[in-house]
């Protein structure tokens, strides 16, 4: 699903996508890949589907990133194309604080 990455004055500092990929063992892991090419992989999805572990585990990669926190991870939620020298739309994303 497409994101940015949003600090705490409205910079965007980050456009990208998240994915969750599956581990040589069958755990799946969340990962943030920015459409710079970083990726950045945050923790195991708990055994329920539940993210909350991960999404903890990749607020510190964007603090160790980017030195800041507070940072708004903002998700696409329509099938509008994400022009990455804009912001999302208002009316198709959902903030999510992060730290």
């Amino acid at each position: 699903m497409r994101c940015a990455i949003i600090s705490r004055a409205g910079q965007v500092l980050a456009y990208g996508r998240l994915l969750i990929r599956q581990e040589d063992d069958g755990a799946l892991r969340l990962f943030l890949e920015t459409d710079g090419g970083r990726v950045l992989p945050g923790g195991l999805l708990s055994d329920d589907g539940d993210m909350t572990a991960a999404s903890a585990v990749l607020a510190d990669q964007f603090f160790d990133l980017w030195g800041m926190s507070d940072l708004t991870l903002s998700i696409q939620c329509g099938t509008q194309g994400l022009d990455s020298t804009a912001a999302l739309p208002d009316s198709s994303d959902i903030e999510t604080a992060l730290l």
